[in-house]
């Protein structure tokens, strides 16, 4: 083999230096063509086929589900003046269920809903079942359908599926499932701020999920999203929607290390009261050891 023109022995392709020169050319060639792809820590290009709806380049919502969603409202009195009717049928208003002093767990679903609003109420069934606090006694659960068709017949076999499914003997009296007529669900889920749209071509309602509680006097106090919700966090927002009536000191302990987030909707810890609370905790503990040693000292001398 001819060595070319100003190329050494020493890069050679027998030669040793020569085989490392084409090793670094096989592994660097790839990343540099992977670094023009996309890098780490830089997002990917984006699709085409995709529309925005924003100068942020998110994903832009079918048109079916604009304007669907959940708006907070926190302190937002609700209108405790509308009328529906109960699972017997009888014209009752909202206002009834919050004459009783305690704070209300409101869902707004329908009766009809192939899935979404079956797994809400599945949801919170599950959680109820690990606070101690009871439906009737302590809280009221009211979930009013927002489909005007949905029947008092419907909403009385949702109240003994649920009831069953909770399994608490004497707490039915705490579970109302509600229907009523479109002048009276609009303005409960306008003042609630839960936003949903009818599809005439399925005959189903675009809505988000999630519950509110409000206080006794009708405020909206907390939200929580999705299907599952934390035993803890329902416990912590009944307490405190009952301006601290119903639960126990370790509930005030808690509410102490633990803060209600509106953007996540749940109880995170805060960090400042956690170091108070163990620095509290130290000077108790050191405290006591002081005086068990000195009346030992004394004891002794």
């Amino acid at each position: 083999m001819k060595q070319k023109r100003g190329q050494t022995h020493f890069f050679r392709s027998g030669t040793w230096l020569g085989r490392w020169r084409r090793a670094v050319k096989k592994c660097v060639c790839p990343l540099f063509c992977v670094a023009a792809y996309g890098q780490p820590g830089q997002p990917a290009p984006v699709q085409p086929s995709l529309t925005m709806q924003d100068s942020n380049l998110r994903p832009a919502l079918p048109g079916a589900l604009a304007g669907v969603g959940i708006e907070q409202k926190l302190d937002q009195q609700a209108p405790l003046e509308l009328v529906f009717r109960d699972e017997a049928g009888r014209a009752v208003p909202l206002a009834s269920f919050f004459r009783t002093g305690k704070p209300v767990l409101l869902a707004l679903v329908y009766y009809r809903c192939p899935m979404l609003c079956t797994q809400i109420l599945n949801g919170v069934a599950s959680a109820l079942k690990a606070v101690s606090f009871n439906p009737g006694r302590d809280f009221e659960v009211v979930a009013v359908s927002i489909d005007p068709k949905d029947t008092p017949e419907l909403a009385a076999a949702k109240k003994q599926m649920y009831v069953k499914r909770y399994g608490r003997p004497d707490t039915a009296n705490g579970w109302h499932f509600l229907t009523g007529d479109e002048t009276s669900i609009k303005p409960l889920a306008d003042a609630a701020g839960f936003h949903y749209k009818y599809d005439p071509a399925t005959g189903q309602f675009a809505h988000a999920s999630g519950v509110m509680i409000l206080t006794p006097g009708g405020r909206l106090s907390r939200y929580f999203y999705g299907v599952e919700y934390a035993p803890r966090d329902l416990r912590l927002g009944l307490v405190e929607a009952s301006e601290n009536k119903i639960g126990s000191p370790v509930d005030q302990i808690l509410l102490f290390c633990y803060h209600y987030d509106p953007a996540t909707g749940k109880y995170g810890a805060l960090a400042i009261n956690l170091v108070r609370f163990a620095a509290a905790g130290f000077l108790l503990m050191g405290g006591a050891f002081l005086w068990i040693a000195f009346r030992r000292e004394v004891r002794a001398g």
